[in-house]
């Protein structure tokens, strides 16, 4: 065991954690020539695409240091604020962790948050400062901002550069040499954390694990604490580029497992492995709970697929752990499901996974987050709510809370103007503001949580010129002034288009939402009048004109009424058309209201 160190890497997005990765893998020659390519632990094309990592990868290496043989495994994590969880999970598997900052952009919010994370489960850190080859680099500023974080020595730091192979050494070296080797004992019996799992179309789920305790052969009975099943260990091993099947998988190494499992529900994440026959006393603990913050509709194009998407989403819930979904049923998409997301950048994978990996063609209603409303009849018991449609009658409403956040935004001292009134703008209130270095600010604002749901981080990104880092958690609830906008189309409210705004906003957001479905909805044979509506007081209202057929267009000349009683006929039958009528919605009118201020 003193051979095996176990760490992850933590970083803000685009601070270069995955070409670093890639640069580790190829000196300790775990990938050959033939193998090799740019970001190389990101196997899912979105992944390539946008390049982020939506998921953390385990993989391990193996490097000799001083004539003698190391095993290290490494859990690649993501960098962006949606995915904390993930890095919460590689964490908890972890002794010690590299803390990635750029050298050109310095430390920004989700760099200090993760750190937060790993400090709180005493992990190890490694500062490494990256990018040092870049003419914009800094890199005696940003050695001063991690001596500042850390409290750690300048020497302790290690410039590398993921580019050009700089300092690879150096840190596999501090790794060897400062991260302590995994505690544990081979003899106890088996404790192993799940934290991760894969659905394979073939074979069935692959648990991914650490082992805490004990051993796990091949063909040994293992149980799940957590759902009590058990099973056998049909081929255990641990993850290279390719699975490598093992006999034995012992205490403090990462391995993965296949038992045959079909079905999602039967594996949880964070879930401890034990033997069938002499389990372990104590689960695995310091692991949390995903705590989803924005919820969303999704429904099948089709009602027929309603099943086949719950399949879908069980198994992309086994890749991706902080997916939280329930069944619903609205008027107007028929059976589907609402979902608890961790961000709007999550919500967006999700659909795009789902339209991908299963060739499943979703509508996503607009994403809100979940209050808590007060009756008067029983103002001690709170009604939460998810969905804008299960808040009671302003009539019977006492109050309604809603969620707040601490925001921490870095950014430039430059554009802190801009940054401020976007803020209150967003109903945020002002807390803190600290100068880091003369350029750099720390500002951090209370704000709900339904406000930066929807276009937050990006207009952010464009008021600050892409210069402001962004983080958020959690403080609790708090009263609010909230109404429910409808929007009624063709006099019938649509409930997937139904939202909980704050009174202030409602008029204007109404205003908007109108205009919007306006350009989107097509044109009938019939006029369609499009109502945002509080309760039954209608604010706003737009039109969207009927296609009209010329039927006087026959008549040459003659007599007025003649032509008049031909308007008349066609008058009545536009009327009974559109008691008949439905109006068809196009998906665009959904995503829409999302970017009301484009």
């Amino acid at each position: 065991m003193k051979h095996i160190r176990n760490f992850c890497i933590i970083a803000h997005i685009d601070h270069g954690k995955s070409t670093l990765a890639d640069r580790l893998l190829d000196a300790t020659q775990t990938v050959t020539k033939r193998e090799q390519q740019a970001q190389l632990l990101d196997n899912m094309d979105l992944e390539r695409e946008r390049g982020i990592t939506i998921k953390s990868h385990a993989i391990q290496m193996e490097y000799t240091y001083k004539g003698e043989e190391y095993i290290l495994n490494l859990i690649d994590t993501p960098g962006h604020v949606d995915f904390s969880y993930e890095v919460s999970r590689s964490i908890a598997a972890c002794e010690g962790a590299l803390l990635i900052v750029d050298a050109a952009q310095s430390i920004q919010a989700q760099t200090i948050s993760n750190l937060y994370l790993a400090l709180e489960n005493d992990l190890e850190i490694i500062p490494v400062l990256n990018k040092i080859d870049l003419p914009s680099a800094n890199p005696e500023e940003v050695s001063d901002d991690i001596v500042d974080l850390l409290g750690c020595k300048l020497e302790d730091i290690i410039p590398a550069s993921g580019k050009t192979g700089l300092g690879v050494e150096e840190i596999l070296a501090a790794i060897i040499e400062r991260i302590p080797p995994p505690k544990g004992d081979p003899n106890e019996p088996l404790q192993a954390l799940i934290f991760d799992s894969v659905y394979n179309p073939f074979r069935g789920i692959e648990v991914i694990f650490r082992v805490i305790n004990g051993t796990i052969n091949k063909g040994q009975k293992i149980k799940f604490m957590a759902t009590g099943n058990e099973y056998f260990a049909d081929e255990i091993g641990t993850l290279k580029l390719n699975q490598v099947p093992k006999q034995v998988v012992s205490a403090g190494d990462v391995g993965y497992l296949i038992s045959g499992i079909k079905e999602a529900k039967e594996v949880k994440v964070g879930d401890t492995l034990t033997d069938a026959k002499n389990p372990t006393s104590n689960m695995v603990s310091g692991f949390e709970d995903v705590k989803p913050m924005v919820f969303a509709g999704i429904y099948p194009v089709d009602t027929e697929d309603y099943e086949e998407l719950r399949n879908s989403m069980e198994k992309l819930q086994l890749n991706d752990a902080s997916l939280v979904f329930a069944a619903e049923s609205s008027a107007a998409l028929g059976f589907g499901f609402r979902c608890g997301f961790l961000g709007m950048l999550h919500m967006e994978i999700i659909q795009e996974r789902l339209e991908r990996e299963f060739d499943m063609t979703v509508i996503t209603t607009v994403p809100n987050v979940s209050y808590l409303a007060y009756t008067k009849k029983d103002p001690e018991r709170p009604i939460i709510v998810n969905n804008p449609s299960d808040l009671p009658e302003p009539s019977k409403l006492s109050h309604v809370e809603e969620p707040y956040i601490k925001a921490t935004i870095i950014t430039k001292a430059d554009f802190v103007g801009n940054v401020m009134s976007l803020c209150i703008e967003k109903r945020g209130l002002i807390t803190n503001q600290t100068y880091l270095t003369t350029e750099r600010v720390e500002l951090n604002f209370d704000m709900p949580l339904a406000e930066i749901v929807f276009d937050f981080y990006d207009r952010l990104k464009t008021v600050s010129k892409g210069y402001a880092s962004f983080d958020y958690s959690p403080i609790g609830m708090r009263t609010s002034k909230l109404v429910r906008l409808d929007v009624l189309l063709n006099g019938q409210p649509v409930d997937a288009l139904s939202a909980l705004i704050h009174e202030d906003n409602a008029y204007n957001i109404g205003k908007k939402m109108c205009e919007k479905l306006k350009e989107l909805i097509p044109r009938q044979q019939f006029d369609i009048p499009i109502q945002a509506a509080i309760g039954v007081k209608v604010i706003s209202r737009e039109t969207v004109k009927a296609l009209r057929k010329d039927v006087t267009a026959k008549c040459y000349g003659g007599d007025i009424s003649r032509k008049r009683k031909l308007l008349e006929k066609q008058k009545k039958g536009k009327k009974r058309m559109r008691q008949v009528g439905n109006v068809e919605i196009p998906q665009e009118a959904f995503m829409a209201v999302l970017k009301l201020n484009d």
